[in-house]
């Protein structure tokens, strides 16, 4: 009689699925948001696997027993995408040595370079503040008629 009973346990119980990547993903965390951050931040790592792995390849060359031929890419695409997942993360390329600032000239350094420039030679600076400026005569000559 136990054993009748035993087995009538075992096929009362439910056999638990195994669960892939997104079932355990949707278990662990209750938020709609939360599980699409989760897999976007996977999805963005494996763009950065890949795109890394392809730059490197352009990079090296591989042994001829391997039998991989030589690949012939521009690797500026793949070089995009890397910085743009990169820049995704938080990533960003180094600054200049500045320390981040633009490449401009700050006002003290403009005036000196202007009063060097006037004691070497005489000459005449013109800078131009706003854009779009054009220089063109205000008459244009006629183009000769064609007879």
């Amino acid at each position: 009689m136990s054993e009748t009973s035993s087995q009538e346990e075992t096929a009362q119980q439910p056999t638990e699925k195994k669960k892939g990547f997104l079932g355990k993903l949707k278990e662990s965390v209750d938020e709609r948001e939360e599980q699409l951050a989760i897999l976007s931040t996977f999805v963005r790592l494996g763009i950065l696997v890949w795109s890394g792995g392809i730059l490197t390849l352009a990079y090296i060359a591989t042994p001829p027993a391997w039998g991989i031929p030589e690949q012939k890419l521009d690797p500026t695409f793949i070089a995009s995408v890397f910085t743009g997942v990169l820049a995704t993360f938080g990533v960003q390329a180094a600054k200049g040595r500045n320390g981040g600032q633009s490449g401009g000239v700050t006002t003290a350094e403009l005036k000196t370079l202007i009063e060097a420039a006037a004691q070497v030679a005489p000459s005449q600076t013109i800078r131009l503040e706003h854009a779009p400026i054009v220089l063109a005569p205000t008459d244009y000559p006629k183009p000769p008629k064609e007879s």
